[in-house]
């Protein structure tokens, strides 16, 4: 493979794609997207790493979505060798919004709480979600010290943007900046240093239109967020290839991909 993947997305779930799975890595290869495979539980990391070691502009991540965390909340120890092996941790974190029962909190934090402390422990990257728990997922942040960090599809309050910004935490944009006034504001407010795109894929997209989303539909959002943010889609592609590429270059276990990203350029951006 030769040149260096522009487009980056930085949170995707490839193991949904199901029998468009081939469709949807030639697509990958032909645009060349380096795609962040988050996963939902064990068995969905199992699967990511599989479409990882099929085309290597994949990276898999072991995580144990907030949705998923009371199965998980007493089997701990069972996550600890995955981790040992993942080269990014996602998806993680608090879902006070789509989860209605209070009852789930308790378990949503203990498993957030482990993983925060792995990454922290391993200098790992974790992919977040934080819907409806936005200040409370940035205080267990600030508590294990975790700054190596990609806030997912940020929709929260904009006032507690800025403390995410502070921990030098990336935030991604997604397709719902093709849809929603907000999120076009609140993609203009993300220092450019921090910025990043992703495309949830292939759910993201079909919450909105019922058609599953394509890994080309990061252009798209590229686009639109060119003209949120009064620049060049062209900008926005190496801005965004930059950031990833200083932020994988942190970690040992990130090698074979930051390698393909190149050191990146965005010190100062």
């Amino acid at each position: 493979m030769t040149g260096r993947p522009i487009l980056i997305d930085a949170h995707a779930h490839l193991d949904h794609y199901g029998d468009n799975l081939d469709t949807a890595l030639a697509e990958i290869e032909s645009h060349r997207i380096l795609t962040v495979a988050v996963s939902m539980d064990p068995e969905s990391y199992e699967r990511v790493s599989e479409i990882a070691r099929r085309c290597p502009l994949v990276i898999p991540a072991l995580g144990v979505h907030p949705w998923n965390a009371p199965h998980y909340a007493n089997r701990l120890d069972e996550l600890s060798p995955l981790i040992a092996e993942s080269p990014m941790i996602g998806e993680i974190g608090l879902d006070f919004h789509f989860v209605k029962d209070p009852s789930c909190r308790p378990a949503q934090r203990k498993v957030f709480d482990f993983f925060l402390a792995a990454a922290r422990r391993q200098n790992l990257i974790v992919n977040l979600h934080t819907k409806g728990a936005e200040r409370e997922v940035l205080e267990m942040l600030a508590n294990h010290d975790v700054g190596r960090a990609i806030v997912h599809w940020y929709s929260g309050p904009i006032g507690a943007m800025s403390g995410y910004f502070d921990r030098g935490c990336l935030f991604t944009v997604g397709v719902e900046i093709l849809v929603s006034d907000r999120i076009r504001r609140i993609a203009a407010r993300i220092p450019a240093g921090l910025l990043l795109t992703e495309t949830d894929n292939p759910g993201g997209y079909e919450w909105y239109t019922k058609e599953p989303g394509r890994p080309s539909l990061i252009t798209k959002v590229i686009e639109k967020l060119a003209e949120a943010r009064k620049t060049a889609p062209e900008a926005i592609k190496e801005t965004v290839h930059d950031n990833f590429a200083r932020v994988v270059g942190r970690n040992e276990r990130l090698r074979p991909w930051a390698v393909l990203v190149g050191p990146g350029s965005a010190g100062n951006p």
